[in-house]
């Protein structure tokens, strides 16, 4: 009884913190996105006719295919409406897809100079598919890893909550985007330790080593932003963001905030591993000196940190595929090495994942000379 008590009590500890520090922080930035941001109708329809299909031929021989639709909208005020979409005309496009009847879309209205509705599909309806794969991820999840992975589980679910309920509003909002991007972070790895592991003196352990490692990331971030001048207003989403918002959003701030929160869920699994290993080393063999413990955990960090940063490194180049097409077919402005590292986007991926390598590089033996030094003093 007594343990049950105290695994609620734990809980409650925990809920308590997100309610307090994070609560504000989300009621105050959705009351200011609201003021700050402008409305759109956006809804679905279904494509019940293909009336017009068009091909036609660039000089570098591909073949452009365009269409003129008609829909029929399927929620809201627009239910049973029919709706003209005009996708054929002389503009050149990069790429259009193909619709065919019984395809269920996303479709945007806006007014046009002449105060006429003007429709566009912006996108497919695609709920059915990734639900269906939400489901096979967390069945899969939860038949290989049993009570860990629930948690698991639920530590994802509060990971997306607070990034999209608290992070992003505010940033939205106005607010600093360095400032709420760290406590962002920290709160993400803070909620994701005490509900994995529980209130104890190895959840502690990582949290101390997570807030050294994310100060180490940080300074990094700070220093070699401002040393390479990136602005962080190189991708093409920068330019949706500037009509988006009313409210001044500061990118340099925003670019920072991404990094820390890439490195988060690495260092996560980097520092909590070995804490464990630390633990289990010395519970085989309590006669080990705090240098040899310190060693041999060592040891299996560093064969864990390999995998780790390759793992990191090959996210973000997974991310930026297209760049580095470009820099293999060597394309302007990517024709040398020299043009490929100027370029911002590129600068941008190369202290993204260093500086995250750096950070977990380092919290190796940070989380090690912590575990070591306080597991030894409380044998």
């Amino acid at each position: 009884m007594n343990c049950r008590v105290k695994y609620l009590m734990n809980r409650i500890i925990i809920s308590s913190f997100f309610i307090i520090f994070l609560l504000p922080i989300t009621i105050f930035a959705q009351e200011d996105i609201a003021q700050a941001t402008t409305s759109s109708e956006i809804f679905e329809a279904r494509v019940i006719s293909i009336l017009e299909q068009n091909e036609r031929t660039r000089e570098n021989g591909t073949i452009i295919k365009q269409q003129n639709l008609l829909l029929k909208g399927t929620e809201g005020k627009w239910e049973d409406e029919q709706i003209f979409i005009q996708g054929i005309s002389d503009i050149d496009v990069i790429s259009a897809p193909l619709y065919k009847e019984g395809d269920r879309v996303m479709v945007q209205r806006t007014v046009g100079p002449d105060d006429q509705d003007q429709f566009y599909i912006i996108d497919f309806v695609r709920r059915g598919p990734l639900y269906l794969l939400v489901l096979l991820f967390v069945v899969t999840v939860v038949l290989t890893s049993g009570k860990k992975g629930w948690k698991a589980l639920l530590a994802l679910v509060a990971s997306f909550v607070i990034l999209v309920q608290v992070i992003l509003p505010a940033i939205l909002a106005g607010w600093n985007a360095f400032f709420i991007g760290l406590f962002g972070a920290f709160a993400i790895l803070v909620f994701i330790i005490y509900l994995t592991e529980g209130w104890n003196r190895k959840s502690h352990l990582a949290i101390v080593s997570v807030f050294f490692s994310l100060v180490v990331t940080l300074s990094l971030s700070l220093l070699f932003t401002r040393l390479t001048r990136v602005t962080g207003m190189a991708n093409e989403e920068i330019m949706f963001l500037l009509g988006v918002s009313n409210q001044a959003i500061h990118f340099e701030g925003l670019l920072l905030a991404g990094i820390l929160i890439g490195a988060i869920g690495v260092l996560d699994d980097a520092i909590v591993s070995q804490i464990e290993a630390v633990e289990q080393i010395k519970i085989a063999n309590p006669k080990l000196s705090k240098k040899d413990l310190f060693k041999l955990s060592y040891r299996v960090g560093t064969s864990h940190l390999g995998a780790i940063i390759n793992t990191l490194f090959l996210t973000y180049a997974g991310a930026s595929l297209p760049l580095l097409l470009l820099f293999v077919v060597k394309e302007e402005p990517f024709v040398s090495w020299s043009q490929v590292i100027n370029n911002e986007m590129i600068a941008i991926e190369i202290v993204r994942t260093l500086v995250g390598s750096i950070g977990i590089a380092l919290a190796v033996p940070i989380s090690t000379l912590l575990a070591v030094y306080w597991i030894s003093k409380n044998k």
